[in-house]
């Protein structure tokens, strides 16, 4: 195959083989401003974000300046239908190379090396969360997943149980106040902060509490099973610190 004429990119996933727009724009030696022309050549019936993607990307000036300017991620079919459309010599030099391209990208032996990186990338996938994995114990695994959510004075029992450490329910609920997890006054006191909701480590379950004036309803504190084994890496290594 003769010497590389322009850049292609690939999806890594689909193999879909791509170039820049402008590149081809370059390449073609067009006088027309690239998106002028750009979407012009759309204008034949090509289909946005299917035959190709706007895309940005950063240019040096000659003054050293970085400025951001307009490009288009183009399939290797649409580039084709361009250089067709151009009717030049340098075009139809340009479109010989890409039938030659897709033909050995295509090939077994190209389709068999790509499939075997991806599963090479997927093996490697998998090892890393293997390694991300291992702080977490049988018990964390089998906690972090359930929807076993506990309140604080359950979650007390089990942090001794689990760790030795010592806590009753009002220390607890103090010392989650403390370090910023509950809310510290008012009337929303000892319910949990938003961003440990949103986060997952909290739920707050709405209860009836019956008084002689009527029943009122009050929001329980709960410790999600996620919150639980976070929770409990604070506080050991709160412990080896001490």
């Amino acid at each position: 195959m003769q010497e590389l004429l322009i850049n292609t990119t690939h999806d890594e996933e689909s193999g879909d083989l791509f170039v820049s727009g402008r590149e081809l724009h370059e390449f073609l030696q067009v006088k027309t401003k690239y998106l002028d022309w750009f979407t012009r050549m759309a204008d034949y019936g090509f289909v946005k974000n299917v035959d190709y993607f706007d895309v940005t990307q950063k240019k040096v000036t000659s003054h050293g300046r970085e400025h951001t300017v307009s490009d288009h991620k183009v399939r290797i079919d649409m580039a084709k239908e361009i250089l067709m459309l151009q009717r030049t010599d340098i075009g139809k030099k340009a479109r010989k190379y890409f039938l030659q391209l897709e033909k050995a990208w295509n090939s077994p032996e190209q389709v068999m090396a790509r499939a075997l990186q991806i599963a090479d990338k997927r093996v490697n996938n998998l090892q890393l969360q293997i390694e991300m994995d291992k702080p977490y114990t049988t018990f964390g695994k089998a906690v972090s997943t359930s929807d076993a959510h506990l309140n604080v004075g359950a979650f007390c029992k089990m942090v001794f149980e689990e760790k030795g450490i010592s806590f009753g329910r009002n220390k607890m609920f103090k010392w989650l106040r403390d370090n910023g997890y509950l809310i510290k006054t008012g009337r929303e006191k000892n319910n949990p902060k938003q961003q440990y909701v949103d986060s997952g480590w909290f739920v707050s379950v709405p209860t009836l509490v019956q008084r002689t004036e009527g029943d009122v309803q009050s929001l329980t504190t709960m410790v999600t099973g996620k919150g639980q084994i976070k929770l409990l890496e604070v506080l050991d290594k709160q412990k080896s610190h001490c």
